[in-house]
């Protein structure tokens, strides 16, 4: 018998015009910050919407936040919140600026040195300031999950944090704010919630027979609709398909009472840190490997995914099958697909120093040590 909990108190506003009720969800008298990304929302008209939903009340906004949240960046807004004593975060944008205001509110009533020990050193977040989302770009789950990912220019380092503390009091899901998204944002989120079901349900089996059936729902809508996704921008049904797959594929439903793996996840945000490469293209060009080297411990699973999900006999061919989903998505799957990164050996050798100076463990059974860690990323040159 397995002991688990689940909880989620995220409210979710799903649909088109939802923007409009944001007001109904902040406490009266609030002073809000808005964070957001890059500026994009002002050219697709998500910015005028969520500023006229907020008319009636005193905010301030913080923009800038990266792709790849950074530290530097979000303990500016830190000092804002403090010296404004805002009261209510709003974040705007994709999984990075979601991550980012989690982090933002958990770091605001910080009390030691240096908050990134939130990240580092799983310090606890005893408060945080209560937030909101309006997702734009559905990719990560972080809209309904109380997990982010941070990074810190300074020292080259990605790291994950959670808290319950740190779930957002509302998301607003959207469809139509996708109609304006880049094609390479369409199918990183695409690749993103599949590795995330992935990470959850490829380990092995515990007889948890309804989490398999959730995790196989959520990756048939994502492999059913993925491809209509990415290429036809204004097909509405997958859109919004496809936005309710990734809340679901990583809010906690799929977790509860299994294993987890999360090793793909975590060599990826290394790459990631050292490179600058998106976040699904590193799970992308990981999972395949990891997924090989992994094969005789993960077979009972890969058996069961193949024959369930592509229709193969083989764990071998269900690993090819999804390499091969990832590259009609348009995704890179080896080293060599981004010429950017120039030298990938280098790469692999301090990915590999850095898990053999942290003796870092990864996988469902601890058993992925650094001399694994080289040879999957040895094999995606």
């Amino acid at each position: 018998m397995r002991h688990f909990q689940f909880y989620n108190p995220v409210k979710i506003l799903f649909g088109a015009g939802q923007i409009a009720n944001i007001a109904g969800q902040i406490p009266q008298g609030s002073k809000v910050m808005m964070t957001y990304g890059g500026g994009s929302i002002k050219k697709n008209g998500i910015y005028q919407q969520v500023t006229k939903a907020l008319s009636g009340f005193e905010y301030v906004e913080f923009s800038g936040i990266e792709p790849n949240p950074c530290y530097e960046t979000l303990m500016k807004a830190v000092e804002i919140v403090r010296k404004e004593n805002v009261d209510f975060l709003l974040a705007v944008g994709g999984g990075s600026v979601i991550d980012g205001t989690k982090f933002i509110a958990a770091a605001a009533y910080f009390e030691g040195e240096d908050p990134y020990a939130i990240c580092t050193e799983n310090a606890k977040v005893r408060k945080a300031v209560p937030f909101g989302a309006v997702l734009t770009l559905p990719a990560t789950g972080s809209e309904m999950n109380c997990g982010g990912v941070i990074s810190r220019r300074s020292t080259q380092e990605k790291f994950a944090f959670s808290s319950r503390q740190t779930f957002p009091r509302f998301s607003i899901l959207d469809p139509t704010v996708t109609l304006t998204l880049p094609k390479r944002q369409r199918a990183n989120g695409v690749v993103d919630a599949f590795v995330h079901v992935t990470e959850q349900y490829l380990t092995y089996p515990v007889q948890a027979d309804l989490q398999d059936r959730f995790s196989e729902a959520i990756l048939h809508v994502l492999v059913d609709n993925g491809l209509r996704y990415v290429d036809e921008p204004e097909d509405m049904d997958a859109a919004s398909n496809i936005v309710w797959a990734c809340s679901m594929a990583l809010n906690g439903l799929v977790a509860a009472g299994v294993p987890e793996d999360w090793g793909t996840h975590l060599i990826g945000h290394e790459i990631t840190a050292l490179t600058g490469l998106d976040h699904a293209q590193t799970l992308a060009l990981v999972w395949p490997g990891l997924q090989a080297e992994m094969m005789e411990e993960k077979k009972e699973k890969l058996l069961q995914f193949g024959k369930r999900i592509w229709q193969v006999d083989r764990a071998e061919e269900a690993i090819c099958k999804t390499e091969e989903f990832f590259r009609r998505l348009g995704e890179g799957t080896r080293f060599s697909d981004y010429p950017q990164v120039s030298d990938p050996q280098a790469v692999i050798e301090q990915i590999v120093a850095r898990f053999k100076e942290r003796g870092t463990l990864l996988g469902e059974r601890s058993d992925i040590d650094y001399a694994k860690v080289r040879r999957i990323l040895e094999s995606r040159k």
